[in-house]
């Protein structure tokens, strides 16, 4: 299946120069970009910061006299040049950039021809423009993400965890991942990444060295890359929460000290890894042991009791009851 294709159109009166290099980044995770403008006018000393990053990342500026009070004129050429590009049937999708609730109609019309509508903002963004889109990202939040990734200086960690992004999204797709895509998408997401700048003569040695994380195996003519089975792992946690639990007798443990034993014992543990989002979720699914609720806010790891071990327990407390009564009607 091949990549969508979007329009990025950017409002330059709304949005700042500093976020262009995480928008481009968030929209390799969509598709390809066909169409890059940016619409404001260039005249002004407003804009000379953008300027400086039109050259860098190729956009094409679009430019706008303001010919009347406000800024309608900008919204309006960046309006009229999205209807014109839907009519010529050469995208799938848009990236509207702007925090400015101007283009919650257009959002709208876009969806309703069938095009996916990802806007990007800043926080400040009305809620009718986020609902009008398919998707809505902040740009405050993407400027953190991106904070420790510039194309000039792209650590081989972030290329490792660029890679492990790209497996995870086809597993969970139920996908397989080829050498080569992985090395399509690095290119898409850094343009000017280059194995051979780590020491590495091909992506399959780069990734090779990567052996904790990555293994590399062939099926027919094509080298797949997969993450390394953890399961060994997994398994030894799982039982070290059961011995943590045996070792409490009987009075279970804390959800949250069981993080802080885990933390300790394994300081690389992410519970992410391993497919749950929380700890609750990933201790939920462990055989032998249950969560009970303290409180609203605190949960307990116990041993999970039997069935016979509940139903003798239950008898139990009907006899004892039972000889209260009889004792009472004496």
């Amino acid at each position: 299946m091949e990549d969508k294709r979007y329009a990025v159109l950017i409002d330059s009166d709304n949005v700042s120069a500093k976020y262009i290099t995480a928008i481009l980044d968030e929209m390799t995770k969509y598709g390809i970009i066909t169409y890059k403008r940016i619409y404001g006018d260039w005249t002004s000393n407003q804009a000379s910061k953008w300027r400086e990053e039109l050259l860098a990342n190729s956009i094409t500026p679009i430019q706008q006299f303001s010919n009347t009070a406000g800024k309608n004129a900008t919204d309006s050429a960046l309006i009229i040049d999205a209807m014109d590009i839907l009519y010529t049937g050469r995208v799938e999708g848009f990236c509207i950039v702007s925090s400015d609730s101007d283009f919650t109609k257009l959002a709208s019309r876009l969806r309703e021809s069938g095009m996916e509508v990802i806007g990007m903002g800043e926080t400040k963004t009305p809620k009718s423009f986020k609902a009008a889109c398919s998707v809505f990202t902040n740009l405050e939040i993407l400027l953190e993400q991106d904070a420790d990734k510039t194309k000039e200086n792209i650590s081989s960690k972030t290329i490792q965890e660029a890679i492990v992004e790209i497996i995870t999204e086809n597993e969970n797709n139920g996908k397989k991942t080829g050498l080569g895509e992985v090395g399509s998408s690095l290119l898409k997401k850094y343009s000017d990444f280059d194995v051979r700048s780590y020491g590495y003569s091909s992506l399959s040695k780069f990734i090779e060295e990567m052996e904790d994380t990555f293994t590399l195996y062939k099926k027919e003519t094509t080298i797949l890359v997969g993450l390394k089975d953890d399961s060994l792992k997994r398994e030894q946690l799982e039982e070290y929460i059961r011995e943590c639990v045996r070792q409490s007798m009987g009075e279970g443990v804390d959800l949250a000290s069981m993080g802080q034993k885990l933390h300790k014992k394994y300081p690389d543990f992410k519970v992410k890894e391993y497919g749950y989002s929380t700890l609750q979720k990933f201790v939920s699914q462990i055989q032998g042991i249950e969560l009970i609720p303290e409180s609203e806010t605190v949960k307990r790891i116990v041993e999970k009791k039997s069935e016979g071990k509940e139903t003798l327990i239950a008898q139990s407390k009907r006899m004892v009851l039972s000889k209260k009564r009889k004792t009472k009607g004496k």
